[in-house]
């Protein structure tokens, strides 16, 4: 039987590039549920090629134009974050691929562990946000998470078959971004477009300017400390211009086991899709004549502070990693809008971390009023 999905965050850059790879598999794959925040017009395109049960439109003000365009085809229609979260009730869904930016991804992928429903997690925050809470609730209930992130899926597929190994430590690699090697002077006047400029990844907007800052590094060392059960000292991040090394894992005994291959977010979605299987595929393979040369380097942390600032978020625990999360949503979104410069995002949120108090979020919602909390005083007072 078809593997049923519902694709959280269709239209965006990751969920479109599922149906990509979901349209690679005809056979295996069918689409149960589609969603997306506010763009309606791809939305109804995409429910209209493959007929999913259910479709989702978070932004109410959308839901009469996505159910009138759908009115004549065999597909319910709902709008609203918590019909999202009722949805994961649903005995339909095989998997869940959460696409979604952002904390937004909390409240359906928490839903969906409850509901013990196997996830493909390309939303870093929502471990980011509440990691301990969510991985308690996946070994209560025994739900399968595979990671979608290029990084963590390299992690993940190295520790295959290494059961009872002991691991050393985890490297993420890291690209360094459009500003790879600026000094901090030199990145007080950047523009948009040049921090938009990625030289490997195509990703959407907010990724790429946390690419920029290196806080979706930041962000990913979080990550995989819930994902992998790490300590933080066991964690290190390596520059690899590249992009062809996408994550290192060290052992007791010194050996080191990567895993390569193009900078492609559809190579590690359909690896989250099929595991353990590997199916065959039509992609552009890699070369080793292509890439002669491969180069690392510790990442800058006094013109990137991103990182260093994620790192004692992490350290700290607590409600600190929402913290930095929310600020961070905010300053880029700013920084998108022209409010301010790519050099204030950090400095914002290191007065964020230094000005909400220290607390210990017990559940779903004390972190979302974290969240909302963090984001009134980084949007209504002045931070630098």
């Amino acid at each position: 039987m078809k593997r049923r999905i519902a694709l959280l965050g269709s239209t965006g850059s990751m969920g479109t590039q599922a149906l990509q790879v979901i349209d690679q598999f005809p056979n295996l794959f069918e689409i149960e549920l589609l969603s997306a925040h506010s763009n309606a017009d791809l939305l109804i395109q995409q429910a209209l090629n493959y007929k999913p049960n259910v479709v989702v439109i978070i932004d109410d003000n959308h839901y009469l134009k996505v159910k009138n365009a759908l009115s004549k085809e065999d597909c319910k229609v709902f709008a609203g974050m918590q019909s999202l979260v009722d949805c994961m009730e649903m005995n339909s869904i095989d998997m869940m691929l959460s696409c979604i930016v952002g904390i937004a991804g909390l409240k359906p992928v928490y839903a969906a562990i409850e509901n013990e429903i196997p996830i493909a997690l390309a939303n870093k925050e929502t471990l980011v946000v509440a990691g301990e809470l969510m991985m308690q609730k996946v070994k209560e209930n025994n739900v399968p998470i595979i990671p979608v992130d290029s990084e963590h899926s390299a992690i993940f597929q190295c520790l295959m078959g290494e059961q009872g190994n002991f691991v050393e430590k985890i490297i993420l690699t890291a690209s360094g971004g459009p500003f790879r090697g600026k000094t901090t002077t030199e990145l007080e006047n950047v523009t948009l477009a040049q921090a938009l400029n990625h030289p490997n990844w195509s990703m959407g907007n907010k990724i790429t300017i946390d690419s920029a800052t290196l806080m979706n590094k930041g962000l990913e060392v979080i990550e995989a400390k819930w994902l992998f059960n790490m300590d933080i000292d066991k964690i290190e991040v390596i520059v690899h211009p590249q992009s062809i090394i996408h994550s290192l894992v060290q052992f007791t005994d010194g050996s080191m086991k990567a895993q390569l291959g193009l900078p492609d977010m559809k190579l590690p979605i359909q690896y989250a899709l099929t595991f353990p299987q590997r199916l065959k595929n039509d992609f552009p393979r890699f070369s080793f004549t292509d890439y002669p040369f491969f180069s690392f380097e510790k990442p800058d942390i006094q013109a990137f502070p991103c990182l260093s600032l994620a790192y004692n978020a992490l350290k700290e625990g607590g409600n600190k990693p929402c913290v930095l999360n929310a600020a961070n949503e905010v300053t880029v979104v700013q920084f998108l809008n022209g409010k301010i410069k790519f050099t204030d995002i950090p400095k914002i949120i290191e007065k964020a971390l230094y000005t909400i108090p220290f607390s210990k979020p017990q559940t779903i919602e004390e972190y979302l009023e974290v969240d909302r909390e963090t984001r009134e005083k980084v949007n209504f007072c002045s931070f630098i």
